[in-house]
């Protein structure tokens, strides 16, 4: 694999000339990247916070962003799940501090960027880091919000450092993603492990000091870059999920440059991981639960109870895997682990059902489908594990021995019978990584103006009651509670209409306003 960290070292001025992103024809901003810390400062004593009220809207000043028409590119990308031909896409990318722990305030890395929406005012947005890249993930979304919001605003997706067009992390080799993402767990965690140390292994060697700066903290850097380089005073931004985590850990780093926020989901910002997946197997159950609801209603091809189809397809492929014809093996624990994907997008639900009724006919294609864009890199993506892997691990100081892997697994699978023990083998992910040297950020902090927290009743991704204390410690937050169920709460007319009043009228919801599913 090749070496990427030293890379990094060169100066802006000799990438200028030949950066082209994919898909698009702009090349670099070339104005100088500037990161103002190194780290989060270590937590003080609590204060009183005061009342900001919220900013006005403001239209960017000079920019030297060079963005290009990337519409043909943009679709081709967004595969067969289109949007409307009426949306019109531009591409371009900047250049920002790669900012190692090792090698402070240096260093260059490159940020994609993707812009849609008719409207003056630029809105940032941040996807989780597991998830379709900003860029995509911006295009769809432009499909999904109020038109009258796209006449004020214009969308700017942004793929985070380490994924997708954003110099993406490739370190992981294929045969490794395969077992931390299919290996069973009723076989025990060794294996995990095993994969988990060669993973690491590899990741240092390739990425070298970049290693240690993928993370939230200096995501929420790269934002307040994409502000100066866009000539604003205060960024507006929209985070979705983990994505939400960076757009709050902005906030509480510069207060004074947030513009107006609505955050779609938070992780739990606790600081035992355990526990914090306990939260989402538990999540996902449910979620599952409504999906089987759903699937009844509608007369889908599982029938009556989807549940026991989807544990029964997991108990055949574990003695039986079908080989798809992109070479990858469909076990019981990746069947799983593309239906937790899949229960991720509510409007994929369809989609999902009659993807397990292949694989029981014995078709793995389409279940295998919502879990490919982590498992197979190419030269158009790169698999979203890698980056993913390295931020997550990166941004967590959870590191558990085999014991105490063994037996968190055991108790979350004992509580959560489909999904438990899967999501808590992802605590071995992280076991070899080296360790975060520095103070983990604050998600909230004083003297920001008012951010929407949307939560969502049934999420297998951020579950509602982590969005409730992620919301807790955001002292300005106010919360809007969609009852309905999937990752994400966009998708609701009473969610959007409340986003778009907030966001283009200024109209702050009332804390805990309620929208039905």
């Amino acid at each position: 694999m090749p070496r990427r960290g030293r890379a990094r070292r060169l100066t802006v001025a000799a990438l200028a000339g030949g950066l082209i992103l994919a898909g698009c024809t702009a090349g670099p901003s070339t104005r100088p990247a500037v990161v103002e810390n190194d780290g989060p400062a270590p937590s003080g004593q609590p204060t009183t916070p005061r009342q900001v009220p919220l900013p006005g809207l403001e239209e960017p000043g000079a920019s030297d962003i060079a963005w290009a028409d990337c519409g043909p590119e943009t679709r081709a990308r967004l595969g067969d799940r289109q949007v409307p031909g009426t949306l019109d896409f531009s591409c371009a990318r900047i250049t920002t501090t790669l900012d190692a722990p090792d090698l402070p305030r240096r260093g260059i890395t490159r940020m994609a960027l993707l812009k849609v929406g008719t409207g003056p005012i630029p809105l940032a947005v941040v996807n989780d880091v597991d998830g379709e890249p900003g860029t995509l993930y911006a295009a769809r979304l432009a499909a999904r919000l109020p038109e009258a919001l796209l006449r004020k605003f214009h969308l700017i997706g942004i793929d985070r450092r380490g994924t997708g067009d954003s110099d993406a992390v490739r370190c992981i080799p294929s045969e490794v993603r395969a077992t931390l993402l299919g290996h069973d767990p009723e076989r025990g965690v060794e294996p995990a492990l095993d994969a988990a140390r060669t993973a690491g292994q590899q990741c240092a060697i390739n990425l070298e000091e970049e290693q240690g700066a993928l993370d939230s903290w200096r995501a929420a850097g790269d934002l307040d870059e994409l502000r100066q380089q866009l000539g604003l005073d205060r960024l507006s931004a929209l985070g979705h999920g983990e994505g939400s985590k960076v757009v709050a850990i902005y906030g509480a780093r510069y207060p004074d440059r947030v513009g107006r926020v609505v955050l779609d989901g938070v992780p739990d910002p606790s600081a035992d991981l355990a526990a914090v997946l306990d939260g989402v197997a538990g999540g996902a159950e449910a979620t599952l639960d409504a999906f089987a609801e759903d699937c009844a209603s509608r007369g889908c091809p599982l029938g009556a109870d989807a549940r026991a189809a989807v544990t029964s397809l997991a108990d055949q492929l574990a003695g039986a895997p079908l080989v798809t014809d992109s070479g990858v093996t469909l076990g019981r624990a990746l069947s799983l682990r593309a239906v937790l994907t899949g229960l991720a997008e509510r409007e994929r639900w369809p989609e999902l059902a009659d993807a397990i009724a292949a694989a029981r006919g014995g078709n793995g294609g389409p279940l295998t489908a919502f879990v490919e864009p982590y498992l197979l890199d190419s030269d158009v993506a790169a698999a979203r594990l890698d980056g993913a892997l390295a931020t997550r691990c990166n941004d967590t100081s959870t590191r558990l021995p085999a014991d105490q892997l063994t037996r968190v697994t055991g108790e979350l699978g004992t509580k959560h019978p489909v999904f438990g023990a899967l999501v808590a083998q992802e605590l071995t992910w992280c076991s070899p990584w080296p360790s975060r040297r520095e103070a983990l950020p604050e998600i909230g902090g004083d003297g920001a103006p008012p951010m929407v927290v949307v939560s969502t009743a049934t999420d297998p991704v951020t579950p509602e009651q982590g969005t409730i204390r992620a919301a807790e410690q955001i002292p300005s937050a106010v919360r809007i509670a969609w009852q309905g169920a999937g990752h994400g709460a966009l998708g609701s007319p009473c969610v959007a209409e409340a986003v778009r009043a907030f966001l283009a009228d200024g109209k702050v919801p009332r804390d805990g306003t309620l929208c039905p599913a």
